[in-house]
């Protein structure tokens, strides 16, 4: 009866041991939750281009997103964007912009309202930014090498609702 109840012991105590390393391997990741403060509409106009970002809010692992330039009252550009975890529980950015097939970029940096995603096999942009601002903006950016010119391409959106 000695022998049972140390071994109920011993099992109880790894198995609890288990779930606390499991709880906090999991509570270490990003999850899609954790980009509640992208949700809404965004906005900026530049040489008579007007682009608007828009983001529905967290739901069911994945947040969905939409892009649009319109110049001269004619859609020049649009993108759809799906932010989800892929079966390793890493974050994905994947854009499909234009009509282009689906492209995956892996969230490599969350750090304080700075968003970064990579994929250093794309030809154009490698990464994709998105930082949080201290009045409430929201700075976009795509950057990388193409045609063997390093190039950052910003988008300073205002929230319009």
């Amino acid at each position: 009866m000695k022998i049972r109840a140390t071994n109920l012991g011993v099992m109880l105590g790894v198995g609890l041991f288990v779930c606390v390393l499991t709880a906090a391997d999991s509570s270490d990741k990003p999850s899609v939750a954790d980009f509640g403060w992208l949700a809404g509409r965004w906005q900026f106009e530049k040489a008579g281009r007007v682009v608007s970002e828009e983001w529905m809010a967290p739901a069911g692992g994945t947040m969905l997103g939409m892009s649009r330039t319109v110049k001269a009252g004619r859609t020049v550009e649009y993108e759809f964007i799906v932010l989800r975890a892929d079966e390793s529980g890493t974050l994905q950015y994947i854009a499909s912009p234009s009509g282009q097939k689906p492209t995956a970029f892996n969230l490599i940096s969350l750090i304080d309202g700075s968003a970064v995603f990579e994929n250093k096999a794309n030809d154009f942009p490698q990464r994709i930014i998105y930082t949080r601002q201290p009045d409430g903006s929201l700075l976009a950016s795509i950057e990388g090498e193409r045609n063997g010119k390093v190039r950052r391409v910003e988008f300073p959106y205002r929230r319009v609702e």
